[in-house]
């Protein structure tokens, strides 16, 4: 019964930082958000979505430290810098988007897409350089 206990709970921690990530994303997008925390609050939703790790996670214990450490304490300074009444309005906004269906903006996927194969290929024409 513990672990059912524990189980529920990490699940319930990952539901509330995948909401908390989603409400910096609409705070980013909001007019009143000073610019300094815009730009923070992007950098966490794009670290938090991004493929790419600080430490990679086939690194066996420090792999995930970085998911369980660094994100968590992201979005928490993130939502230190945006004014409170403006992270209540982006929460309830992202209830009300979570209940009525996901919005997908295809060309933000795109051009997140694209700028990583861009940064691959940087990546790799210099390690070809490197080795040739």
């Amino acid at each position: 019964m513990g672990e059912a206990r524990a189980l529920e709970k990490i699940k319930n921690k990952a539901r509330e930082i995948k909401r908390n990530v989603f409400v910096l994303y609409l705070a980013y997008k909001d007019p009143r958000v000073p610019w300094y925390a815009k730009l923070f609050a992007a950098l966490v939703v794009a670290y938090a979505f991004s493929p790419i790790d600080l430490i990679p996670d086939f690194i066996p214990v420090l792999g995930y430290l970085d998911d369980l450490i660094i994100v968590p304490l992201g979005i928490a300074l993130a939502l230190k810098l945006i004014p409170q009444p403006i992270i209540a309005e982006c929460r309830e906004r992202a209830e009300e988007i979570r209940k009525n269906g996901k919005p997908k903006n295809w060309l933000t996927g795109a051009l997140f897409i694209l700028i990583w194969v861009l940064v691959t290929i940087w990546i790799g024409s210099i390690c070809y350089k490197i080795i040739t």
